[in-house]
Order: structure tokens, then C-alpha cells, then sequence
């Protein structure tokens, strides 16, 4: 929503300006808008492979959304974190190997609901679990594995971000191949009335206002916004990494918890007294 008014503030202020002292129907152009947008459009399917285009439109509505990890989201993340932890130091780690393969059947993750419907969190947790469970004891080793997915998220995500980057390089250029033309059509007819000139040269100066406007009024802020928003994301994947590294070097729940909430941003963490509270009213599972 926030992002929407922005925008709608961003081209009232350029076309709302312009329409004090000039005529707005000077913009309906819409050849050269076909020429920038349209041949821009198919430069990007050309230049990217489709799983890209595809994360690229899916990325798009994060732009509306915003970031998915909120206070009260990680609450329910350290939340998840504490109830494991505990019950493995209870019962041992193979006590988490049904919670693990049927996590969205699971009792112990149905007590968090809002991580138990994060797709992404929830594999990320329960693969590194499964580890545990089969055997696997060294933290470090496991910790190298995690940084490594992590960074392979990490770059897939600004794949998304640089396409959609590049895609507002190419529209202030694309605006000027639209300018050139309208120059060459002027040249071609220079024997023409002015009238005829009028027309084509404000076609031409409109493409390029176009493309710059695209650019720096709507594609760029996108790719940014979009990278603020992984950023603020990876927050959660770094929190669970934490976490189970804390558990496996053999700390009480609370101490790898603490870890995990330390990771966080500060306006997004919860507070240690917050954790205090929500772990002494969960229930124990078997």
C-alpha cells in the first residue's frame, strides 16, 4: 500500500506539474511507448532465463507486501526454536524425527502456526534437523553447509534484484532510441509544414521523458525496495542458523534462543523479557 501511494505521489507531482502550464494530452503517445516499454520487455526475456522472469514477477508483489519477518513472526520463530531445542535435550534428537518429516502434521510446529506456514523457514529448519537426527554432531561442518545455502539463496535473490536493476538502465536508452527515430521521421520530412514538425518533435522529447521517467520514477525504486526487503527477510534464515549452531555446541535452549534473537534487527527483535514470557507458557510435547 505504502509503495502504491508513493507512486501515485511520484507521477501526480510530474504530470500534475506539467498540467498547470501545459497541455497533458502531449503525453498520448502511445508509439512511443510501444518502442520502450514493449521493445524493453523483450530484451529482458531475451537476456534472462525463465526462472528468473518467473522470480522476478513473484517478487513483484513483495513490493506491496513488504517484509514478511515482523516482531511478532520471530516471536514465533524463536518460539518454534525454544520448543525443539527443549524436547531434544529432553528426549534426544531422534525424538524430532516424526516432528521433522510431517512438520505441517506436527504438534510441536502446530503450536506456531504463522512458522509452520513458511514454507521456506520451515524446510530450512526441519533439513538441518533431519541432520541431527541421522547422526550428525559437528557444528562447524553443519555451519558451513547452512552459510553456504545461504549464500546461494542469498545470490538468487539478487539475481531477481539485478534484473529488474537492469531493466531501468535500459529504459533511459531505449527513451533516446525513441527520440532518435522522431529525429530521422523530422529529417525525412523536413519539406512538411511545421505543424507537422511540432507534433513529431514533442513525440520524440516525449519517448525520452518517458524512459527516463520509467527508470528513475518506478523500475529503479522497485529494485531497491526489493533489496531492502530481502535483506530485512534473511534475517530469519540467519536466526535459525544461529540457533541450532548454539544447540548443537550443547547450550540450554535458552542460551541458543538468546543467540538466535541477538541476530536480530533491532526493530524487529523481541525483547528478552517477550521470550521469557511466551517460553514459560508453552507446553511440553512428547
Amino acid at each position: 500500500m505504502f509503495a502504491m501511494i508513493g507512486w501515485m505521489v511520484v507521477f501526480g507531482c510530474v504530470f500534475g506539474g506539467f498540467a498547470v502550464h501545459g497541455d497533458i494530452d502531449v503525453f498520448m503517445q502511445p508509439f512511443e511507448f510501444v518502442i520502450i516499454l514493449a521493445a524493453g520487455l523483450v530484451a529482458f526475456i531475451v537476456a534472462y532465463k525463465w526462472p528468473v522472469i518467473k522470480d522476478v514477477a513473484g517478487g513483484l508483489g513483495k513490493i506491496f507486501k513488504g517484509a514478511s519477518y515482523k516482531k511478532d513472526v520471530y516471536l514465533d520463530v524463536l518460539g518454534v526454536l525454544y520448543a525443539t531445542f527443549r524436547l531434544a535435550k529432553a528426549k534426544g534428537d531422534l525424538a524430532l524425527e516424526s516432528h521433522v518429516e510431517n512438520p505441517h502434521e506436527s504438534q510441536l510446529f502446530g503450536q506456531f502456526r504463522t512458522f509452520q506456514h513458511d514454507r521456506h523457514a520451515v524446510e530450512f529448519f526441519c533439513d538441518y534437523l533431519r541432520l541431527l537426527t541421522l547422526g550428525a554432531n559437528n557444528p562447524l561442518e553443519i555451519e558451513a553447509v547452512m552459510d553456504q545455502e545461504l549464500e546461494d539463496h542469498h545470490n538468487e535473490e539478487h539475481a531477481i534484484v539485478n534484473a529488474i536493476q537492469t531493466f531501468a538502465e535500459a529504459m533511459p536508452a531505449l527513451g533516446f532510441v525513441a527520440a532518435v527515430l522522431g529525429g530521422i521521421l523530422t529529417m525525412s520530412s523536413i519539406t512538411e509544414p511545421l505543424e507537422m514538425f511540432e507534433g513529431v518533435i514533442a513525440a520524440a522529447l516525449v519517448g525520452t521523458f518517458s524512459g527516463i521517467l520509467i527508470s528513475y520514477g518506478l523500475l529503479a525504486p522497485i529494485a531497491a525496495s526489493l533489496q531492502a526487503t530481502y535483506d530485512v527477510d534473511v534475517h530469519c534464515m540467519t536466526c535459525i542458523k544461529v540457533g541450532l549452531v548454539g544447540h548443537m555446541q550443547g547450550y540450554a535452549p535458552q542460551v541458543s534462543v538468546e543467540f538466535a534473537r541477538k541476530t536480530l534487527a533491532s526493530q524487529t527483535r523481541p525483547s528478552f523479557q517477550e521470550i521469557e514470557e511466551m517460553t514459560q507458557n508453552l507446553p511440553n510435547v512428547i
